[in-house]
């Protein structure tokens, strides 16, 4: 099973990442390489809450002052607003692009962890500790948020206006 260096060359292209194996002596083709840049930029966003999330946990956990948030929502802008509320974040703008819009970001460094919810589980008033329990590390710490009858709030907001909703985010 003697492979020519010639022939293996014949079938790589100059835009394809190359391993090594131990044994042989011939490159071989990396099957997940990207050829540019198109394959990245045409990727589908499934959900841009989670997107936007991610995006702020990760500039939080890099010690980052600000960050883009791409594309914009209402959605998103009112977990920003609940974010910003709880003192997780300094402030937030949106910014027109011609294209869907962006949230600029400055973050106060007061984020551990924040992440979706997915599903988006129904939850009653009687159901917070048990969402608490599960999302977050500590009673009192940290927020829930959830979209009611009455906008996007935080749980502990939800608690006191005695409505329930559907479980959208939670942060610490």
């Amino acid at each position: 099973m003697s492979v020519s260096v010639a022939a293996a060359s014949n079938h790589l292209s100059a835009n394809t990442a190359f391993t090594y194996a131990d044994t042989a002596s011939v490159k071989l083709p990396r099957k997940w390489a990207l050829t540019s840049t198109a394959e990245v930029t045409s990727m589908v966003l499934f959900d841009p809450l989670a997107d936007a999330l991610s995006v702020i946990k990760n500039a939080e956990s890099v010690g980052k002052t600000s960050c883009v948030i791409r594309p914009a929502s209402k959605i998103i802008g009112n977990v920003l607003n609940v974010m910003k509320e709880g003192g997780y974040l300094d402030s937030f703008e949106y910014v027109e692009d011609g294209k869907a819009g962006v949230f600029e970001v400055k973050l106060a460094g007061a984020i551990n962890v924040c992440g979706a919810i997915k599903p988006r589980y129904s939850i009653g008033i009687e159901d917070f500790e048990k969402w608490e329990k599960r999302y977050l590390p500590a009673k009192n710490f940290g927020v829930l948020v959830l979209t009611t009858s009455k906008g996007v709030l935080s749980h502990h907001d939800a608690r006191e206006q005695n409505v329930g909703g559907k479980l959208l985010a939670y942060v610490y």
